[in-house]
This record gives structure tokens, C-alpha cells and sequence, in this order.
């Protein structure tokens, strides 16, 4: 009889587990997006304000991006050719598709003024569904990119 209460508890228990983890998945599936990870965010600095809104006016009218904002005042502390150096500049956070974040780059290291620019990115892994929908119908994918510019 101890043998099948021991068994009993043992089965009880494996079921609480199984649950719990079940819970866990169906509550990480229920909030993700349908847009996880198809979006991405990056960031890039910039000397001047000037800078900036020559790279998000031409980002964004390339189809590079659907939303650049600008952020005034930033101190980068960075160590550069042996010396510690501290600038003032403004941080680009680019809201684009995660497959055009390699063109995005390409575009801002010929377009930007250091001779090793910032550009560093994220997966956006959830948000307002509405505004990644604007997102993906504002930046085509980067095969219909690729296509449009092969016409």
C-alpha cells in the first residue's frame, strides 16, 4: 500500500509540473506577438542634429526604415585609438524589419560621417500588434526590395 501512495504522490507531482511548465508556455505564447522577431530596433549615434535628420529623412524614404526617432543629448564615453575620450552626440533609435537591418547598415557606414559608425540592433520580440503592422507595411521585405531594384 506505501508503494502506491509513494507511486501516487510521484504521479501527482509530475502532473503538477507538466501544468505549471504547460501555463508558463501557453501565458509566453498567449502574450508574444505574431510579429516576434520579424521587427527589429537599432541604434545609432551621431555627432550633430543636422546628422541626424539627413540620415532619417533618407533611411526612411529608402524604404530602410518606417520610423527614426532622434535623441537629443546623449554623452558616449568610448575608448578610441588608446585615448579615453567623452563627445556629446544624439542617439537614432531606427524602428525597421529584422531582414533589413544588414541594407540599413550598409546605408548608414556610407552615409555617416565616422570613419567606424555605430549601428547596433535588436529583435523586437512584442508590442502593439497595430504599430508592427505599420512597421511591415511601411518597409517592404528585402526580396521585394531586392526585386523592385533589379526592374
Amino acid at each position: 500500500m506505501k508503494i502506491i501512495r509513494m507511486a501516487g504522490k510521484s504521479v501527482l507531482t509530475l502532473l503538477m509540473i507538466f501544468s505549471l511548465l504547460r501555463n508558463f508556455y501557453v501565458y509566453g505564447n498567449k502574450t508574444m506577438s505574431n510579429y516576434s522577431g520579424i521587427h527589429s530596433v537599432a541604434y545609432v549615434t551621431v555627432p550633430t542634429v543636422e546628422v541626424a535628420k539627413k540620415l532619417a529623412h533618407d533611411i526612411v524614404k529608402n524604404k530602410l526604415a518606417a520610423c527614426v526617432n532622434i535623441i537629443p543629448q546623449v554623452i558616449s564615453v568610448y575608448e578610441w585609438e588608446n585615448k579615453i575620450n567623452e563627445d556629446p552626440e544624439l542617439l537614432m533609435m531606427i524602428k525597421t524589419r529584422t531582414d533589413t537591418v544588414d541594407a540599413l547598415t550598409d546605408y548608414v557606414k556610407k552615409n555617416h560621417p565616422y570613419t567606424v559608425c555605430e549601428v547596433i540592433s535588436l529583435p523586437i520580440q512584442n508590442g502593439n500588434e497595430q504599430y508592427l503592422k505599420w512597421i511591415s507595411d511601411t518597409v517592404p521585405p528585402m526580396n521585394k526590395q531586392e526585386q523592385k531594384d533589379d526592374v
